[in-house]
């Protein structure tokens, strides 16, 4: 699932001719392009879809957004390690047989 989540604008710079933020979603940080907002300020929050900043948002509207997320695992849906999922979808494929977890080689050992 791809959803648009709010996130607050930690710092702001322009890159080869576009206006690039560093976003906070709750915790993990991810770089978006403002090209579609591009009032946004340093300390605003703004509905991210893709790495696109599409609107502005309040910030209670922001907070309650993202605890709702958190809440529904919707937030480490959208941004959890992918490698951790695809150990699931392989646990789920072969029937339930637990994959290596994190953390004891199961990363490198499917790179």
């Amino acid at each position: 699932m791809c959803l648009a989540v709010p996130g607050k604008v930690l710092d702001i710079e322009e890159r080869d001719g576009t206006r690039m933020a560093t976003v906070d979603f709750g915790g993990v940080v991810k770089e978006v392009c403002l090209e579609y907002v591009p009032d946004l300020a340093v300390g605003e929050y703004a509905i991210v879809h893709v790495g696109f900043a599409l609107q502005r948002l309040d910030e209670e509207s922001a907070r309650q957004t993202l605890a709702l997320f958190e809440e529904l695992g919707l937030l480490q849906e959208e941004f959890g390690d992918p490698w951790e999922a695809a150990a699931a979808h392989e646990w789920q494929e072969a029937g339930g047989t637990p994959a290596p977890a994190a953390g004891d080689g199961a990363r490198e050992a499917r790179q």
